[in-house]
């Protein structure tokens, strides 16, 4: 269903072609290019005039792309990798400062920025969208990035996951526009100055970085204060924050949510079995309507967010409209992988990217109230030692719809040892046991795959779902079947 108010289109900040002067004729070596994010980076930069390098530690699809496109990438990453020629080395947030390449490169005297200092400055080149938030992100960017190319405004982005209806996770548009995720953690955002910008939603995560909920609030706050003063941003209506983070902002603020006192406010309209049409409305007057392909209220909530963010960069509602009923979703948000078959029927298999406790509860509910499974698995993967620590007792809360949850090691990343050795997954499923769930803690994946191979039984939805590479034990449990 489509619904769309007439309404006049804002003025377009699509104007063709970016001051490039910045970057024309520079030498750019991108270290960590075969992610999404870098190889968004090195295309734009090249769009704008620069010639462009870069290196990886593995092949892939992405680094075969950038070779065939004309970016020599080497694959030994020491310090020969670094060119000759080079003004400018860029280095991906998992780079580390004392990497061979970066060490080169400040023995000569090159400059070294960080990937998040160099998605700032080409922002600072285009008519900036950026979208932050704890959880959503990058499903709300890769929404915007869709309705924009379907409504023919031809953007820039860069996406943290892959989304093949649009292309990938990254794209070098003609137009000035450019939508990219403004990640919080170590404060990468407040290297962005966007023209428009959403905050999504704020709660406690990157307690490793942030000493407190009250630090995690005022980073937002920073980063808000950096829109535009002729921009504007779109902030949830209902969270606690909303009034610490915009008090004394110049950008125009308008607040989205479910409540009617929202100035953009989302309904979910139900006729009968059918999916919920997603109905927007400011001010209480109805701009659109579509029914969302991604179940789940957060998934209208995300694009719904999308939809104002387009038409502020000149999308008309009807194109808005038509665009959103078409989105079919990026990898790991919920993603449908195929189905087992056992004798009786069919086990579902999902896979999702949720990592914190509120994205857990969230999409576990959506998924369950969209299947209506016989039993639901969850094989959740915790990623991060202190995020686990931090928030044990969200964690063990955040699972109560799922019948049965099997949890392998959590996956080490960036943590010290002293924080690997002070939890365990164990000690989640404890927790969780304590609390009368099925829980057990098991590892290696292949033990997982046989678990599940005993307990499986038709009608089931099993979901794998975290941050790391948990998505392996899914389509190990769907190879077994053919």
């Amino acid at each position: 269903m489509l619904m769309v108010m007439s309404t006049p289109t804002p003025t377009s900040h699509a104007a063709s072609g970016g001051d490039s002067a910045v970057l024309a004729g520079r030498r750019i070596h991108f270290v960590g290019i075969g992610g999404c994010g870098m190889s968004g980076l090195a295309r734009i930069a090249r769009q704008l005039g620069a010639a462009c390098t870069g290196s990886d530690s593995s092949d892939g699809d992405t680094v075969r792309r950038l070779t065939t496109d004309g970016i020599d990438v080497a694959l030994n990453q020491t310090a020969a990798s670094v060119p000759q020629a080079c003004d400018m080395l860029v280095a991906s947030a998992a780079i580390r400062m004392d990497h061979p390449e970066v060490a080169e490169a400040r023995r000569r005297g090159v400059e070294v920025v960080k990937y998040a200092q160099m998605l700032g400055r080409l922002m600072d080149q285009h008519t900036g969208i950026a979208i932050a938030g704890t959880h959503g992100k990058s499903t709300t960017t890769s929404m915007t990035s869709h309705v924009l190319i379907q409504a023919g405004l031809d953007p820039s982005f860069i996406v943290g996951a892959t989304c093949a209806q649009i292309g990938g996770g990254c794209r070098a548009g003609r137009s000035n526009l450019l939508v990219a995720e403004a990640c919080e953690f170590d404060r990468s955002f407040h290297n962005y100055h966007p023209r428009h910008a959403a905050i999504l939603n704020v709660e406690e995560d990157h307690l490793d970085v942030y000493a407190s909920l009250d630090e995690i609030v005022e980073s937002f706050a920073v980063f808000a204060r950096q829109i535009h003063s002729d921009g504007s941003l779109l902030i949830n209506h209902e969270m606690p924050h909303r009034l610490a983070i915009t008090a004394g902002l110049r950008c125009e603020v308008e607040t989205i949510g479910f409540a009617p006192q929202a100035d953009w406010q989302v309904e979910l309209v139900h006729t009968g079995d059918a999916p919920p049409t997603v109905c927007l409305k400011h001010h209480g007057q109805t701009m659109c309507g579509w029914t969302n392909l991604m179940p789940g209220e957060h998934m209208a909530y995300n694009a719904a967010a999308a939809a104002v963010l387009c038409h502020r960069a000149g999308a008309a509602w009807r194109d808005i409209a038509a665009a959103l009923g078409q989105f079919r979703g990026l990898d790991r948000r919920m993603q449908l992988l195929g189905q087992r078959q056992f004798p009786g029927g069919a086990v579902t298999v999902i896979d999702d990217y949720g990592h914190h406790p509120t994205e857990i509860d969230t999409t576990l509910r959506a998924l369950r109230r969209h299947y209506h499974p016989g039993r639901l698995i969850c094989v959740f993967q915790p990623h991060q030692h202190s995020r686990t620590r931090f928030l044990m007792e969200q964690f063990a809360a955040s699972f109560s719809v799922a019948d049965v949850i099997v949890v392998p090691h959590i996956y080490f990343v960036r943590d010290s040892e002293k924080e690997r050795h002070s939890v365990s997954a164990a000690d989640l499923v404890d927790r969780l046991r304590q609390r009368g769930q099925h829980a057990m803690h098991l590892y290696p994946f292949e033990a997982i795959v046989e678990q599940l191979e005993l307990i499986a039984r038709p009608g089931d939805l099993l979901v794998t779902m975290g941050a790391g590479d948990v998505w392996k034990v899914a389509q190990q449990f769907l190879s077994q079947g053919k």
